[in-house]
């Protein structure tokens, strides 16, 4: 049995002890919450190229950096020469792992079957954001991009991880990418491992091989680390976070674009009620939740979508007040007896449905019910996979589901917003539809001033903060906690960036 596949059937038994307490100087062990569940998990499919990004396997023409400002990455540079024309020029001497040239036809052909149902790497998702009309190469440097209509959150999108710049696959090469460390393995469900690329075009890589086995169970992990079975835990549990750093361990922390939120059934049962929703948002003692779900150590109450001080907030501060619920409540047709509320001859009570791959959500959840049960509204909670969590929801069989979005993984604000609350957004599971909110989105894709911009999305947060289109809870830091040593890693805010060619162990 190969090393890889000893170590991941050592973390389906509890990351049993495969990988020595003390370990290489040149190499990487992650503990992480999830990973693909297919042996060549293609980056542009699904959310796969979260990972190869992270793992430093794939590369994006644009990137973000950590102050979640655009940067060139493979591109050397993107210019618009229509309203949905840009013409983007590719660095000089990029090559793929195998050695071949990154050319402006190989990005094409590594982009276009994402637009193409039916073909290996489509995503209906990342479609939806290129919103291409057709691309073409115009040299061996250049590629042309036509969009359907103006976009200009177009360039922002080429820094989705999902968009990644692949050459042909090989045996030796299934992921074929551009960064600095060469896809080896998965074991689905539990392991991820690469290795150092030496020909890197910025440097070799300082680690020569890093793994991320994969558990969803965030005790677990904490667990495998203090056994010394990984070296390193991404969403470390806030509860223990301070705990096991007086033992000589490090932690790191830094605010992300995160945020965790309900949606809300907007189609059918008592969510459906402007007034309700209200209600039950301020009836949510944010800080409250910050201060025992997170320990104080992960996170601030959410008013609005996004985090201050990351670009794009409004400033809708985070309301708790109790007497302002039940007023709501009366308000909205229903009646108080004997503690308890009733809306239209029934007891009010609201199902909420969440997942546990993240310490906080059920803490968060079961929080909330009290804070609900303290006004008079019984509350039900189910924790359960993601998907069901979100067809229950979709399938008018939940009222609110918990659950944690990185709200600008593009830099840009319009993409999740569209996602989640316009009519036919991808993941508007609780069927929310506000036409006035629609024609914002759409503005504020197709419009290229920043000034305009920045007033389309504050209105776009008004409105989603007086309908209660969605719940904001708080916007959470991620903790990370490693053997001391590392450098070169930090918190990046979309939690897409991992590794670099300089992450390494100090002697």
């Amino acid at each position: 049995m190969s090393f890889a596949k000893q170590l991941a059937f050592a973390s389906a038994l509890a990351l049993s002890s495969v990988v020595p307490a003390v370990a290489q100087q040149d190499t990487l062990t992650i503990s992480g919450g999830f990973g693909p569940d297919t042996e060549v998990p293609d980056p542009r499919e699904g959310y796969n190229g979260w990972m190869s990004n992270r793992l430093g396997v794939t590369e994006t023409l644009m990137g973000l950096d950590y102050d979640l400002n655009l940067y060139p990455r493979l591109a050397e540079s993107v210019e618009q020469s229509s309203p949905t024309t840009w013409r983007v020029t590719l660095r000089d001497d990029l090559t793929f792992h195998d050695g071949t040239a990154v050319t402006a036809q190989a990005v094409v052909d590594a982009i276009t079957p994402i637009s193409e149902e039916g073909a290996a790497g489509h995503n209906k998702r990342i479609a939806n954001l290129l919103d291409l009309a057709g691309m073409s190469a115009d040299g061996d440097n250049v590629v042309v991009f036509e969009t359907n209509s103006p976009n200009s959150a177009f360039p922002w999108t080429l820094s989705e991880p999902g968009i990644a710049v692949l050459g042909g696959a090989s045996d030796e090469y299934p992921i074929n990418g551009t960064g600095p460390f060469i896809f080896k393995e998965v074991v689905p469900d539990q392991l991820y491992r690469v290795e150092a690329d030496e020909d890197f075009r910025m440097g070799t890589p300082a680690l020569k091989e890093v793994n991320v086995v994969f558990s969803d169970d965030p005790g677990t992990q904490a667990l495998a680390f203090e056994a010394g079975e990984v070296d390193m835990v991404m969403n470390y549990p806030e509860t223990d976070f301070e705990r096991i750093q007086e033992g000589g361990s490090v932690g790191m922390s830094g605010p992300t674009a995160r945020l965790f939120f309900y949606t809300v059934n907007a189609k059918s049962g008592p969510m459906s009620n402007p007034l309700v929703r209200k209600a039950v948002s301020v009836a949510i003692d944010r800080q409250g939740i910050v201060d025992a779900a997170l320990s104080g150590v992960a996170g601030v109450p959410a008013g609005t979508m996004f985090p201050e001080g990351k670009g794009w907030a409004a400033d809708i501060p985070a309301v708790y007040d109790m007497a302002q619920a039940e007023a709501l409540l009366a308000k909205a047709g229903a009646v108080k007896q004997g503690g308890s509320w009733m809306l239209d001859g029934e007891p009010l009570e609201i199902d909420i449905v969440t997942y546990s791959s993240r310490a906080s959500l059920a803490p968060t959840a079961e929080l909330t019910q009290a804070f609900l049960q303290a006004i008079g509204i019984k509350s039900n909670i189910r924790v359960g996979e993601y998907g069901a969590s979100n067809d229950a929801i979709a399938a008018g069989e939940a009222d609110m589901f918990l659950q944690a979005w990185v709200m600008t993984p593009q830099g840009d604000p319009g993409a999740v917003l569209e996602t989640l609350l316009k009519t036919d957004g991808g993941s508007n599971a609780g069927g929310y539809s506000n036409p006035e909110l629609d024609a914002l989105l759409d503005a504020g894709r197709a419009s290229f001033e920043q000034e305009k911009r920045e007033e389309i999305y504050r209105k776009v947060q008004e409105i989603i903060a007086a309908d209660t289109a969605l719940i904001p809870v708080f916007h959470k830091s991620m903790l990370v906690v490693s053997r001391p040593g590392l450098s070169g890693f930090a918190v990046h805010p979309t939690e897409f960036y991992w590794l670099t060619h300089e992450t390494k162990w100090e002697e």
